[in-house]
């Protein structure tokens, strides 16, 4: 039983973490880093902005470790610092522009299809060339899954606004997918 193992160890871990254990707090570091600066590079187009605002929510998470209380995933507590922390540092770095609200009837109107095959790394540079306020709306509503009233609330924007700038993300980053001069992703 691996996975309880490794669960009992991360237990121990965070308890030894939160007690000020700073080789606890390295492994764990070292456990989540990867993914976390993963969820923070998707927010900002220059990696080393996304590794100081990552650096940034690790300090919020081994100072607010006691307030884990286990009845969740560990990984998804600290995601959730991350993306609050992504946020909070694009309110502060410059005023979040979104483009004006068009009415949508259904959710049928903002359905883009888009081709699925690329490399991630062509993604993520198609994403890194959208406007900031499509880009963020698109991560946390595509990546992070997040609903249309959460990101309104995260965002102090209003619901429509939100669904409009996923709309525009989702039919600029095809356009952008489809003009760029990458090979789709070859599948084995």
């Amino acid at each position: 039983m691996k996975i309880i193992h490794f669960h009992k160890n991360l237990l121990s871990l965070i308890e030894e973490a939160k007690r000020g254990n700073r080789r606890a707090q390295q492994q764990i570091f070292n456990r989540f880093a990867p993914k976390m600066l993963g969820v923070c590079r998707r927010y900002f187009n220059q990696l080393e902005f996304a590794e100081e605002v990552m650096l940034a929510g690790f300090l919020k998470v081994f100072t607010k470790l006691d307030t884990f209380s286990a009845e969740g995933s560990f990984e998804g507590w600290i995601r959730r610092i991350m993306v609050n922390e992504c946020i909070s540092e694009l309110r502060k770095k410059s005023n979040l522009q979104f483009t004006d609200e068009i009415v949508l009837e259904n959710a049928s109107d903002y359905a883009v299809e888009m081709q699925t095959d690329f490399a991630v790394e062509t993604i993520q540079e198609a994403i890194d060339m959208l406007p900031e306020g499509y880009r963020i709306v698109f991560v946390l509503y595509v990546i992070e899954g997040y609903k249309h009233h959460e990101i309104a609330s995260k965002l102090n924007i209003s619901v429509n606004t939100s669904k409009t700038q996923l709309f525009k993300a989702r039919k600029m980053l095809q356009k952008k997918l489809e003009n760029l001069n990458y090979q789709p992703y070859e599948q084995i």
